[in-house]
């Protein structure tokens, strides 16, 4: 058998200017989502160069689902103070809670600097410091690959003394578990769709490809389901519209859903319900999430292509 030698490639080959040439390729939907599948969020409303005072941040994007703002500043250079400085001024102007900085390669002090950061700001604010790195073997295409040098640490932060924070109770902590094991299941599928970081909510969001609505797996132990569900935040239209194609979208699908127009509240939701959860036995934990994600699978590029015309 032979075996291919992996050879590392100047970034700078493929990308020759930071704002127009790298910038515009991690804007893309399928290239942020290699930032998605790090920071566990699904960024999406992404704008380029958006000024903060006389300065310009690379790319300012949100969280789908809880709208956090997020600051992406590159650097396909050795990491510097002058970076450094922009970012926090960019995270100051733009109330961003996450973080982004991405580099060439990364000074220890900048590790450190980082590091101190995330050690000692609130739960709220991370920071990740990512070198951006390119391989091919032979004659391939280079294929680039983001690797973490720092980011949040959530025990440090979760441990500290005197910030009034509690234990997680018996909900929250189960609900983290089945996330750390439904993440555990998408590795081992290939990861089909990206990965959000494993919390203690009762969701886990999915990118639609629009800011308007997401798709969401939501856990509802009190009623024993685990729904799948197309949240619409705010617009009764994009709701209708979908209604309107009702019949023609489940056909597709081969699926039911619930569709709730909820006219006394801003959103709207279309949800499907698979029954069995049990926060007290883990029996069919994997027979569940293995049906989550052949239905998500199903779900989401249907209402994808409606949502996006």
């Amino acid at each position: 058998m032979k075996i291919g030698k992996l050879i590392e490639v100047d970034v700078r080959e493929l990308w020759r200017h930071e704002q127009y040439d790298f910038s515009n390729w991690l804007a893309l939907e399928e290239n942020i989502d290699l930032i998605n599948e790090i920071i566990g969020l699904n960024l999406v409303d992404i704008q380029k160069e958006v000024y903060v005072g006389s300065y310009r941040c690379d790319l300012v994007a949100q969280d789908e689902a809880s709208e956090t703002t997020i600051i992406i500043e590159n650097q396909l250079e050795i990491s510097d103070h002058n970076h450094l400085g922009k970012i926090i001024t960019y995270a100051s102007g733009l109330s961003a809670e996450v973080i982004i900085w991405i580099v060439k390669e990364a000074r220890a002090e900048h590790r450190s600097a980082i590091e101190w950061i995330n050690n000692n700001t609130n739960k709220k604010i991370g920071f990740f410091l990512l070198e951006l790195h390119a391989y091919k073997i032979g004659d391939s295409l280079p294929a680039p690959k983001f690797e973490v040098i720092e980011m949040p640490n959530d025990f440090i932060k979760n441990s500290k003394i005197g910030t009034g924070e509690t234990p997680l109770n018996k909900s929250q902590s189960e609900r983290l578990e089945f996330w750390t094991l439904f993440n555990e299941m998408l590795i081992k599928k290939g990861k089909p769709f990206s990965l959000r970081k494993p919390s203690s909510g009762h969701w886990y969001s999915i990118a639609l490809g629009t800011s308007d609505a997401h798709l969401g797996i939501v856990l509802i132990n009190k009623e024993n389901y685990i729904g799948i569900e197309i949240y619409i935040k705010d617009n009764k239209d994009i709701f209708d519209n979908l209604l309107e194609s009702k019949e023609i979208i489940e056909n597709k699908i081969d699926l039911c859903f619930e569709w709730n127009r909820l006219d006394n509240k801003k959103a709207s939701r279309i949800i499907h319900k698979i029954s069995g959860l049990n926060f007290d036995t883990h029996s069919n934990y994997e027979e569940l999430m293995d049906e989550v994600i052949s239905k998500v699978l199903k779900i989401k590029p249907v209402f994808t292509s409606y949502l996006n015309n």
